[in-house]
C-alpha cells in the first residue's frame, strides 16, 4: 500500500500502546470515581461515574487507532478511511452518553416529582424520548454528512417522502399527536385512577403509541391514545370531595307527625358524621309504595372506602332512629282495586278495612 514495514511496525506498536493506556485509564477512572461517587451526596460525580461506564472498548480502540496512524508515513487513502470510521464509532459512543445523560435526569426527576407532581413526571418522560429520537436524528445525519452525502436534497426528499408515510401511518401519527396532547394538557398522570366507558383502573405508564392501566381485577389494560382522548374519562384522582345522593321510602300509614319529624331526624344524623357538610333532606314526592325522602351530603374527602364508612353509619341510625318514633320502611308493594265483581262472588274484607 505505498508504505515501508518500518512504518507498519510503528504503527501496529502505537496502536498496541495507546489501547492500553486508554482502556487502563478508563478502568482506573470507573474504580477511583466510582469509588468516590459512592461516598457522597454529590449529582455530579455520579453522572460522570455513568459516562465513563458507558464508554465502549472497541471506541477507544478505534481512538487509539486513529491516534497512532497520525505518526508513521501511511498512505492517505487509509488514513482517511479510518478516520471517518472512528468519527462512525464515535457517533454512537455520543449517543450512549446522550441516553445515559437523559435516563439519568429523568431517574432523578421521577424520584423527586413523582408523589408530588406526577403531571410532570409524564411530561418529562415523553420529553426524554422526544429528545433520544432527535440525538439519532442529528447523529445520522452527520455520519451521511461525513461520508459525502448531501444532507439539504435529503431533508426535502424526506419532507416529500414523509406526505407519503404520514398518509400510510395516520393512525400511528394520530396516537402520536395524542400522547403529545396527553403530555401538555395532562388531563391524567401516572397514577390517576380512571374510569372510562366500561373500564376503570390506575394509570401506570403513558407512552407515545398506548397508555397503560392496572384495573382493580389486576389485569393490565391497554388502550393507544388516540381511541383514548376520544373517549369520555372520569378522573377519580382528581375528585376533592363526594356528593352523595340516597333515598328511604316510609309507609303510607305514617302520620303527619311523623312524617314533618323525618327531615330534621335526618339533617341531624348526617351533621353528626365527620367530614361531612349537609346539603339538604326533603319529603320528595309520592312514590308507588310510600312516601320518598330525598337525602344530599357532601364528604369533604375523596376516599371511597371512606364515603361507605360514613354511609353505613348514616343507614344504622336511620334505622334506629326510625325505629323509636314507630315508623318502619316501605315494601315495594301494589294494591289492586276492583269496582265491580261478576254475580255470584262475595267481596271479602281485608285487615286494614278495605274491600278486596
Amino acid at each position: 500500500m505505498g508504505a515501508t514495514t518500518f512504518d507498519w511496525l510503528l504503527l501496529a506498536v502505537l496502536w498496541v500502546i495507546f489501547a492500553a493506556l486508554l482502556i487502563g485509564v478508563r478502568r482506573l477512572a470507573v474504580w477511583r470515581i466510582g469509588n468516590f461517587a459512592g461516598r457522597t451526596a454529590n449529582q455530579v460525580d455520579d453522572v460522570i461515574a455513568g459516562l465513563v461506564r458507558k464508554t465502549r472498548v472497541y471506541f477507544l480502540v478505534a481512538l487509539a487507532l486513529y491516534l497512532a496512524i497520525q505518526f508513521p508515513e501511511m498512505p492517505g487513502r487509509l488514513v482517511f478511511w479510518v478516520g471517518r470510521i472512528t468519527f462512525v464509532l464515535a457517533m454512537i459512543q455520543v449517543i450512549l452518553w446522550g441516553n445515559s445523560l437523559i435516563t439519568h435526569f429523568i431517574d432523578r426527576y421521577k424520584a423527586q416529582k413523582l408523589e408530588t407532581d406526577a403531571g410532570a413526571v409524564t411530561t418529562i418522560q415523553a420529553t426524554g424520548v422526544l429528545i433520544k429520537v432527535l440525538l439519532w436524528v442529528v447523529v445520522v445525519l452527520l455520519v451521511l454528512a461525513n461520508f459525502g452525502v448531501e444532507i439539504a436534497p435529503l431533508i426535502a426528499g424526506l419532507g416529500v417522502g414523509g406526505i407519503a408515510v404520514a398518509l400510510a401511518v395516520q393512525n400511528i401519527l394520530g396516537d402520536l399527536f395524542a400522547s403529545l396532547s396527553i403530555v401538555l394538557d395532562k388531563p391524567f398522570v401516572v397514577g390517576d385512577f380512571l374510569v372510562i366507558d366500561q373500564f376503570s383502573g390506575t394509570v401506570e405508564y403513558t407512552g407515545l403509541k398506548t397508555t397503560r392501566m392496572r384495573s382493580l381485577s389486576g389485569e393490565q389494560i391497554i388502550f393507544s391514545n388516540g381511541d383514548l382522548l376520544q373517549s369520555r374519562i372520569r378522573n377519580y384522582k382528581r375528585m376533592y370531595e363526594r356528593r352523595i345522593v340516597f333515598t328511604i321510602r316510609v309507609p303510607y300509614n305514617a302520620t303527619h307527625e311523623q312524617l314533618s319529624e323525618i327531615p330534621g331526624l335526618l339533617r341531624r344524623i348526617v351533621e353528626s358524621k365527620n367530614p361531612v357538610r349537609f346539603d339538604r333532606a326533603h319529603f320528595k314526592e309520592f312514590g308507588e309504595s310510600g312516601f320518598v325522602f330525598e337525602v344530599v351530603y357532601f364528604v369533604l374527602v375523596p376516599d371511597y372506602n371512606k364515603y361507605m364508612d360514613i354511609q353505613q353509619a348514616i343507614n344504622l341510625e336511620i334505622y334506629q332512629e326510625l325505629q323509636k318514633i314507630g315508623v318502619g320502611f316501605a315494601l315495594p308493594t301494589q294494591k289492586l282495586h276492583i269496582e265491580s265483581l261478576p254475580e255470584g262472588v262475595e267481596r271479602k274484607q281485608t285487615n286494614d278495612g278495605e274491600n278486596a
